[in-house]
């Protein structure tokens, strides 16, 4: 009879106790706590993929993996020709900013962002699984792991060192505050080589809970990242490549350097040539069998931006942000030939969602269609790529309407979305930023300074009937009853009559302070996002006398807003998902957030559910659970221990409740579920009918309506 054993690693908990007190607390550089989200906003799930930063190959399996936005694809490169995506399962907290793949192990460390260090098991492909991860001050950017220990280049708070022996609890044991932004690690034996911004800095490591510096060199440019080989440290900052000799650590010295190179941010060392990847002047190689010489002798103008790269045999794998992923054929590094490639979407910039279905705007991606009938796991099903730079979409019936940019509006069917097709389009004067469609009109505002209104009622044949003329950008459009409400950039709220759509006319507006970038029309109120000014509420009872009423502040730059209910969802730049009471239209408070990776371009609300187009992190889904942020449920559930011998998985219930137990497996299906009358005390459940994998367990308290979630692993 085969054992089980169950590691019990607690992921989330729920309702008033969003996340654990170790993914909540963060530490600004002078040690003082901040906050990275409200306890009554979690995040959910994500399609995270956009542009690619970063890559790494398993050369034994031929398998790529490729950081894009807020994930990882993994890619057959069996033939170098013709990637073949097998998996985008990694999905991340962050921003996937650096990756390193342990062979041996076949493990995957992850430099997440804003999330920290994440370390994933990718032994089976189609089906990874997260081991687990450790929070970091501000951002992990590099990563290198070697034994027991992942180094992390933490941007200003300088080398984090993690303890990754069980990579389950990955813990941070030492750092070292170097005096610039730690950008990228290269470990050899015992130190650390650190491109630190303006300087390479020689960290001794042989302690790993005291590391030293005991050299450095300081660079004529921004220094982005090392390479490690022999006596030499090969470094590219925005100068050039630069060759310094490290055979003395504590005395790192130039011998060479070459310098007519743009923006290079990666760098990779094979024998005699560096490979680098330079950013806008795409792939470069430098002869370095001289080091006191370097000399460029071949290179490759990539259609992205060279950001990442990663050399095996003869093949140069480069992630190439919104060039996705280049194969290049470097057997010959004269003449660098690209032979395969894979792409990766844009940036996510709008988004709505119908009958669980989120359709996203995603920049030069075009049309992405991601089925979000399970949240934790969205999986896209479908896309059409526009022509131009799809900024917004507005779904009705079987049609999405995308503002497309310079494309001007085009229309998609969608009643298949698997195979979105485009039946029609009309291409406005100016570059399209915002679509509403009500009834026979699609209402759209370019940047031309104008409302453009056109007539669908026959989608294969869109015309134009009538437009007007706003004094600066317009920025969106919402459309109620006979008017048109236009967040008009430095001219606020512009009020449309348009009850004779040939002939609209300007009837009232309201000047904001800052530039008004999105409106949301909800009874007798437009609210209005209103850029470093944070939520104005406008009364609109009198159209042509509109006046605010009310204002909330948010930390950066108001961007995007939704409201539902008594609720403002508010996407704040740079500072993330902001939630604010607005039952009051006088007196709005914050009474909820979450600090995305990055700044919302879009936002959609459906429940307690709120949907983002988070621009280089593609969709996010994060969970609102109304109410004013409230202490943790510590004394409802706990696990006396995260390893549990045998068949049975052992709950500790604090009080005398009904509890339901249920069981998802990885694709969010229900695989058990048991209901339990207790009194309080240990809970015994029989999980021997499982089979071996990840599950996640929901345990609720049907009394109170809370509950809490655990990602358990069996083993057998």
């Amino acid at each position: 009879m085969s054992s089980v054993v169950v590691i019990l690693l607690m992921v989330i908990t729920s309702v008033n106790s969003i996340v654990s007190k170790k993914n909540l607390v963060i530490y600004d550089k002078a040690g003082e706590k901040s906050i990275y989200d409200s306890l009554n906003v979690r995040y959910v799930g994500g399609w995270p993929f956009g542009p690619s930063w970063t890559v790494a190959v398993d050369s034994v399996r031929d398998y790529v993996f490729l950081g894009s936005g807020g994930g990882v694809y993994i890619l057959d490169v069996s033939d170098p020709h013709c990637p073949v995506k097998v998996s985008e399962r990694i999905h991340t907290r962050g921003s996937v900013n650096d990756l390193y793949y342990d062979v041996t192990r076949q493990f995957l460390y992850v430099a997440d962002g804003p999330g920290g260090l994440e370390v994933w098991d990718v032994s089976n492909v189609k089906t990874p699984i997260k081991l687990g991860s450790c929070d970091i001050p501000r951002f992990a950017w590099g990563v290198y792991v070697i034994g027991n220990y992942a180094y992390i280049g933490a941007v200003e708070y300088g080398l984090r060192i993690i303890d990754v022996s069980d990579p389950t609890s990955p813990t941070e044991i030492g750092h070292y505050d170097t005096p610039g932004w730690a950008y990228n690690v290269y470990v050899v034996a015992n130190y650390a080589f650190v491109a630190d911004h303006d300087s390479l800095r020689v960290i001794d490591v042989s302690d790993p809970t005291s590391p030293t510096e005991v050299g450095h060199y300081d660079t004529p440019g921004a220094a982005q990242s090392v390479y490690v080989v022999g006596n030499y440290a090969y470094l590219v900052d925005w100068c050039g490549l630069r060759v310094v000799d490290v055979s003395d650590p504590t005395s790192p010295k130039e011998v060479g350097y070459y310098e007519p190179l743009g923006w290079a941010y990666d760098i990779y060392v094979v024998g005699d040539y560096a490979y680098i990847a330079d950013g806008v002047y795409g792939f470069r190689v430098i002869d370095v069998s001289n080091p006191a010489a370097p000399q460029e002798v071949g290179y490759y103008d990539t259609p992205g931006l060279a950001y990442g790269i990663c050399v095996v045999s003869n093949c140069a794998y480069v992630a190439d942000r919104d060039g996705g992923l280049r194969v290049i054929d470097v057997s010959n590094p004269t003449t660098p030939q690209e032979v395969g490639y894979y792409n990766t979407p844009g940036q996510a910039h709008g988004i709505c969602v119908v009958n669980n279905y989120a359709y996203i705007a995603d920049g030069q991606g075009g049309l992405r269609v991601i089925d979000v009938s399970n949240p934790t796991l969205p999986i896209e099903v479908g896309y059409y790529k526009t022509p131009g730079h799809s900024m917004d979409v507005y779904i009705a019936g079987n049609y999405a309407y995308i503002a497309d940019g310079q494309g001007g509006l085009r229309i998609i069917d969608v009643s298949n979305p698997a195979s979105p097709v485009e039946i029609g389009d009309y291409n406005t004067p100016g570059a399209t930023r915002g679509v509403h469609v009500v009834g026979n009109y699609a209402y759209v505002v370019c940047n031309e300074n104008e409302l453009r209104i056109i007539d669908v009622s026959d989608p294969t044949s869109p015309t134009e009937i009538g437009h007007c003329s706003t004094p600066r950008d317009a920025e969106d459009v919402y459309v109620v009853g006979n008017y048109a409400y236009i967040a008009c950039n430095e001219n606020g709220l512009r009020i449309i009559d348009v009850s004779d759509p040939t002939s609209p006319t300007e009837i009232g507006h309201c000047s904001t302070p800052r530039d008004a970038e999105d409106v949301y029309v909800v009874g007798n109120y437009a609210y209005i996002a209103c850029n470093e000014n944070g939520l104005w509420i406008i009364d609109i009872r009198d159209p042509p006398l509109p006046v605010a009423v009310g204002y909330c502040p948010t930390p950066y730059y108001a961007k995007e807003v939704y409201v539902i209910k008594n609720y403002a969802y508010i996407g704040d730049c740079e500072k993330g998902l902001r939630v604010i009471d607005v039952s009051n239209p006088t007196s709005p408070a914050e009474i909820g957030y979450y600090y995305t990776p990055e700044y919302p371009g879009g936002i959609y609300v459906i429940g307690n559910y709120a949907y983002i187009a988070n621009r280089d992190n593609g969709l996010q889904i994060y969970e609102f659970y109304g109410g004013r942020a409230e202490e943790d449920i510590e004394n409802i559930v706990e696990f006396k221990s995260s390893l549990i011998e045998g068949k049975a998985l052992k709950l500790f219930i604090k009080c005398s409740a009904i509890i339901n137990v249920i069981f998802y497996d990885v694709n969010g299906k229900i695989v058990k579920r048991e209901r339990l009358l207790t009194k309080g005390g240990e809970v015994v459940m029989d999980v021997s009918e499982l089979r071996g994998g990840v599950y996640l367990v929901k345990v609720e308290l049907e009394s109170k309506a809370k509950s809490k979630v655990f990602k358990v692993i069996k083993l057998r």
